[in-house]
């Protein structure tokens, strides 16, 4: 069952040469249980399609088209005032990239914890504090040091994992995190990644990781989507995304994964840079440019994102077959994931 379906979701930001959609036409399902890695290059629109899950698209952007449907809640993006503040945090749980940004450096944890209880007319606000606490202990703090602590005396790792509480001390039943392993070493990285697994798992939440690390994704993620240019060119089951691409951008992201085992310089950087807001392809794909696939079509239709296996879609015109094997010697072929016959994954996913 989904906790969240996206359809058609456009959204634009105003630029000197008009609005440019920063996220086009996007549609996905956020699935109870499930937790889905959304992932591509920076600029590629995901924080702004998870902002969007909150209404929250900041100016001068704006959500163009399309809905958002939260079960229980009905289209987040008809509600205002009142009824949006209540679903932010209370249905919808988000951790922000920078945690320490969405902290107030000048109050404790535990009192904005208790601005957070009374923003959402919480009646129990002991019972409140005793959640938090009761979160921060599972995840392996102690919960009356940090709710008594400034943001400033807490470390990075334990930073977000703040961020995780505060997002579901109000029994959110979807968990956002934009970024979470940004900014921390590899030991306080496998910590958070394997706190956001547990508690995913003992809330049955659907959780929505967003992330340029296709490696760190890979370890809990149970599906993948993949974003570039504002648009979502695949998604599937975690592994049968690893394990036969069936986008080129896919498999160029694979193959520029470090690794530690096999050829560890098989990586490959892909050629060119992503597009911004403003470069674009208006027409046609928005990869030809930098695809070693790219046939005339491309720079005149833009695909569809359709279904093409079992609980997999794609934006292609190009066979998924060409793409499981590519030409040698393209930047898309070293280090990926390997022929159709002999497939190959990014580390070894949990």
């Amino acid at each position: 069952m989904s906790e969240v379906r996206v359809r058609e979701l456009t959204v634009e930001y105003q630029t000197p040469a008009g609005w440019l959609p920063a996220v086009a036409a996007a549609s996905l399902d956020l699935r109870a249980g499930e937790i889905t890695g959304l992932v591509g290059e920076s600029g590629s629109g995901k924080s702004t399609l998870a902002l969007a899950l909150l209404n929250a698209v900041p100016e001068p952007g704006r959500v163009a088209a399309g809905s958002i449907e939260v079960a229980g809640v009905g289209d987040v993006l008809t509600l205002t005032g009142k009824q949006l503040r209540k679903v932010r945090g209370g249905s919808l749980g988000y951790v922000f990239q920078a945690s320490q940004n969405s902290l107030n450096p000048l109050k404790p944890i535990g009192k904005q914890l208790l601005d957070l209880g009374r923003s959402h007319e919480v009646k129990d606000l002991r019972a409140l504090i005793a959640r938090a606490k009761d979160l921060a202990n599972r995840m392996g703090m102690d919960g009356d040091r940090v709710l008594d602590s400034y943001q400033h005396q807490l470390s990075g790792g334990m930073r977000q994992r703040i961020g995780i509480v505060f997002a579901l001390v109000l029994n959110a039943k979807v968990l956002i995190l934009d970024e979470p392993t940004t900014a921390l070493d590899m030991l306080s990285q496998a910590a958070v990644l394997d706190i956001v697994r547990k508690v995913h798992d003992e809330n049955q939440l659907s959780t929505l990781i967003i992330t340029h690390d296709i490696g760190a994704v890979s370890e809990i993620a149970d599906r993948l989507v993949v974003m570039y240019g504002g648009r979502i060119v695949e998604d599937g089951p975690l592994l049968d995304v690893l394990r036969r691409p069936s986008h080129p951008y896919t498999k160029a992201l694979i193959g520029a994964t470090a690794r530690i085992t096999g050829d560890v310089d098989a990586a490959r950087a892909l050629p060119g840079r992503p597009p911004d807001l403003t470069t674009v392809a208006r027409v046609g794909c928005v990869f030809r440019d930098r695809c070693p696939f790219a046939v005339d079509v491309c720079a005149e239709t833009e695909p569809a994102l359709e279904a093409w296996d079992a609980g997999r879609r794609r934006a292609c015109h190009v066979a998924p077959s060409t793409v499981f094997i590519a030409p040698t010697g393209t930047a898309a072929t070293a280090g990926a994931a390997g022929t159709a016959e002999e497939p190959a994954t990014v580390g070894e996913p949990a």
